[in-house]
């Protein structure tokens, strides 16, 4: 019976099975999952249409999204950034669990965009659903060719950019209701913008004191970069010379494996009267501390590691100099030199009754 129809009994399983070669020349042998005959035959009858028109017509088979995920996570498992990647995947199953890429439509984009604003997420976090979604087909697409076409995402308008920094006088009440172990962290990161993973792996290795530099080789965007140390940042490091043979930051000894953002950080940011702050916010305040003494924003770019402009650009707002004789030019106009507009429409109005 197999033979002849491809499908049969087995005594120790209640569905049908499948058992034929495809155009392929692969022979499967699996389980219909269904008890009704004609299902399991019109199941047998697909998985040969498909194969048949992939071999013959170049029909590119249907990938699921959870086959896209596994890969995915494979591809981003040595990024900084995998934890996040894993639980915005994990977040958007719900929506696409079932589906395969092929079925992902706008209906299905529009869903999980008002899925997510529904349950009260803003926009900047349902945008970094669409981002990881978006790279995700886009890879499908052009790297495993699993897809000829995938729909265009746009992420959402209204995402509120985070404008958090410190002034000097608050950065100086901070830095002196901290322990000294995370005293000289936040003075590090406030003289050369490093992030707290940058931070806490910079090894002496990697630290000239003579020539004021330091290299960096656990970057946000894995591009090993060099910072130069100014006094502020040369004075935090021979604070800490001899504490640890390897490590330039420790604790009690050790090197600082935990998180920044402990117990001790929010003890401190009670004392001094800070809200809404976060670690990674004194890397703001350092770039806008550079903007208003006139870094330039080519420079800042440089010094802080940020492999586009545009990532900078956001601080140009801090820096007016440049500005300022356009802004005073309208002290020195001469009245007589200003056209009344108003008064000049109604003069012809006057002519034209």
């Amino acid at each position: 019976m197999a033979q002849e129809t491809g499908i049969y009994k087995r005594d120790d399983s209640p569905y049908w099975w499948l058992s034929a070669t495809l155009a392929n020349g692969k022979r499967v042998r699996q389980s219909s999952g269904t008890k009704d005959r004609a299902e399991a035959e019109a199941f047998l009858a697909k998985i040969k249409l498909d194969v048949y028109r992939q071999v013959h017509f170049g029909v590119k088979p249907h990938r699921s999204w959870q086959e896209a995920v596994v890969r995915y996570l494979e591809v981003k498992a040595t990024l900084r950034s995998y934890r996040d990647v894993n639980r915005i995947c994990f977040h958007l199953d719900p929506y696409l669990g079932n589906l395969t890429l092929n079925q992902i439509n706008g209906d299905v984009i529009w869903l999980i965009v008002q899925g997510q604003l529904k349950k009260g997420n803003k926009a900047a976090t349902v945008n970094r659903y669409l981002a990881v979604l978006r790279n995700l087909l886009r890879t499908a697409r052009d790297e495993w060719q699993w897809l000829d076409h995938i729909p265009k995402i746009r992420l959402l308008t209204g995402e509120v950019e985070r404008d958090r920094w410190l002034t000097k006088e608050e950065a100086e009440k901070l830095i002196a209701v901290c322990p000294p172990h995370l005293a000289a962290l936040v003075k590090f990161a406030l003289a050369t913008g490093c992030r707290a993973r940058e931070i806490l792996g910079l090894e002496w290795s990697r630290v000239d004191l003579n020539r004021q530099t330091a290299w960096i080789n656990q970057t946000k965007n894995g591009t090993p970069r060099g910072v130069p140390l100014n006094a502020g940042a040369i004075s935090v490091l021979q604070a800490q010379v001899g504490k640890h043979s390897r490590y330039c930051f420790t604790f009690a000894g050790e090197p600082i494996r935990y998180n920044i953002s402990n117990s001790a950080w929010h003890t401190a940011l009670d004392k001094a009267d800070l809200e809404d702050f976060r670690f990674h916010d004194l890397r703001h305040t350092w770039a806008s501390w550079h903007r208003q003494a006139g870094t330039s924003c080519d420079e800042l770019k440089e010094l802080g590691g940020w492999k586009t402009r545009s990532m900078v650009d956001r601080y140009a707002k801090f820096a007016t100099e440049h500005l300022a004789k356009a802004a005073n030019r309208i002290d020195h106009f001469g009245q007589d030199n200003v056209i009344e507009l108003s008064r000049f429409g109604h003069v012809h109005q006057v002519k034209r009754a």
